[in-house]
């Protein structure tokens, strides 16, 4: 049974549902003033695959995904740029399904954008100043922190803490600096819509509690986006959206952690960021391999966890996906043999089958789930040297992808893979091109890395040897596995 962390309750929770394989998620998407970097893909990623492996699980999905179409930042963009906001909006929204295209990440089922939903916004504002959660001053409208007393239960702040990293405006005329802006007075020249209150615009918060009531209902299931949402934007969303409805918001809170540039959050604001197209664009590889190397790379972390981007990671994840496509290559060649072990080849395909499944029902545990596809390769690749009958060698071959097409993996055809060095500098600081490290090792020390590895290979401790196999990548030394299990080495 599939269990998710829930950030509201703190804890893994089994997955139930009202509406029997039925679910309704909704995922906050990206403000569209600017290309998409590497933590927006991530995010994608992290709910395009639970959205695949519970179709998979034999659920119906409504997937619900919005954009930000109207913000202070797409206004200051249009400004200093001496263009419409409206020309800013369709400039990056066409480069963020652009973007998600090449990385093979499906658009949701409904993808709201706030200017499209003012009628739903302004009714639910005047629904919180009705029950007296809301209100007016001048042209503004604020949300009242005060008279929803849980505020603060998904971030678990404390009422001293709040104030800390909450980004709010600083206005004399609220009565406590921690309450919201729901609805903003406009200034000359600025986007503005007709409301009881005066012309003017939804603030940030208020948006997503609007259109995900819109095209879910009052409670649905899984809400989501990265940890840095979680407060103070989600936890407005809760506040706002139960004191509007009386009822409890979203059943399951799920957030994915970080992309790290040196253990520091990656983000436009700090200007260690890079965009999917730049990546895309320097990988030297075709579109559809840097599609899968980027999601292979990604989802090898635990979509909870930092993830530290590095040169070096993305090669490793190159070559881990050319050793998978090479086995796919000696499976569509392997001449069938006389006494096949077709027996303890189906035998590790149920396994297999069991496993990812009991990765990916512990939290979408997706390192465990490739961890399982690795442990088939090694053993796939011993039992072709005893000999496989061809309909053997295509189920194999069939099962990495039919699961793998939950992560997106495994989907190319064998001959449009490039075996070939991921091209990819970016001028990270990471220390691992490797081409002035690589004579720091000699011979015999290269070697005795080597022989760890594969002692840590013969005890399935994968983790360990994927360690040595990124501590040697990381002083410019390549290992290539052979179909025999043994390795070879170069500089």
């Amino acid at each position: 049974m599939l269990k998710l962390y829930n950030t509201l309750t703190g804890r893994k929770e089994p997955f139930e549902t009202p509406a029997p394989k039925r679910v309704g998620m909704y995922a906050c998407g990206v403000t569209l003033y600017d290309e998409c970097h590497l933590g927006h893909a991530r995010s994608a990623l992290v709910f395009d695959v639970l959205r695949n492996y519970l179709q998979f699980s034999g659920y119906t999905v409504r997937y619900v995904r919005n954009f930000t179409d109207v913000d202070d930042k797409i206004i200051s963009r249009a400004v200093q740029e001496g263009v419409s906001w409206q020309h800013i909006v369709e400039r990056y929204l066409r480069a963020y399904s652009r973007d998600m295209g090449r990385l093979g990440i499906a658009p949701a089922d409904v993808e709201p954008k706030a200017t499209e939903h003012i009628a739903d916004i302004v009714g639910m504002i005047r629904t919180l100043i009705e029950k007296g959660h809301a209100y007016q001053v001048g042209g503004d409208v604020y949300y009242e922190v005060a008279s929803y007393p849980p505020y603060g239960r998904l971030s678990k702040r404390k009422s001293e803490d709040l104030l800390a990293g909450a980004r709010v405006e600083v206005d004399g005329r609220k009565r406590n600096q921690m309450d919201f802006a729901l609805w903003k007075a406009s200034k000359p020249g600025e986007p503005a819509w007709e409301s009881p209150w005066g012309m003017g615009r939804p603030g940030w918060h208020i948006e997503c509690s609007a259109m995900s009531i819109r095209h879910l209902g009052e409670t649905f299931d899984i809400h989501g986006g990265g940890m840095d949402l979680i407060f103070p934007h989600h936890e407005n969303e809760i506040a706002q959206s139960c004191a509007a409805t009386g009822k409890e918001f979203a059943r399951y809170w799920v957030h994915n952690g970080f992309v790290e540039i040196n253990r520091e959050k990656m983000s436009k604001s700090l200007g260690n960021f890079f965009t999917v197209r730049e990546i895309f664009d320097r990988s030297g590889c075709r579109d559809e391999v840097t599609a899968e190397v980027l999601r292979y790379f990604l989802l090898a972390t635990h979509y909870r966890s930092p993830l530290d981007f590095s040169d070096v990671g993305l090669q490793e994840a190159k070559r881990a996906l050319d050793n998978l496509y090479g086995l796919f290559q000696r499976l569509d060649e392997a001449s069938p043999a006389e006494e096949p072990a077709d027996g303890a080849l189906r035998q590790a395909l149920q396994c297999l089958e069991q496993g990812f499944r009991e990765a990916m029902d512990d939290d979408c545990n997706t390192p465990a789930a490739i961890a399982q596809f690795q442990q088939l390769r090694g053993e796939v690749n011993g039992l072709l040297k005893t000999g496989l009958s061809g309909r053997a060698c295509a189920e194999a071959y069939g099962a990495f992808r039919r699961l793998g097409r939950v992560l997106g993996l495994f989907q190319l055809p064998v001959k449009d893979w490039e075996f070939r060095d991921l091209q990819f500098r970016l001028g990270t600081t990471d220390q691992g091109s490797g081409a002035t490290d690589a004579a720091a090792l000699t011979d015999r020390e290269i070697e005795q890395f080597l022989a760890a590895r594969n002692e840590a290979r013969r005890a399935r401790n994968f983790a360990r040897a994927d360690e040595i196999r990124a501590t040697l990548a990381a002083r410019g030394i390549t290992i290539e596995d052979r179909p025999d299990g043994t390795s070879r080495w170069k500089r």
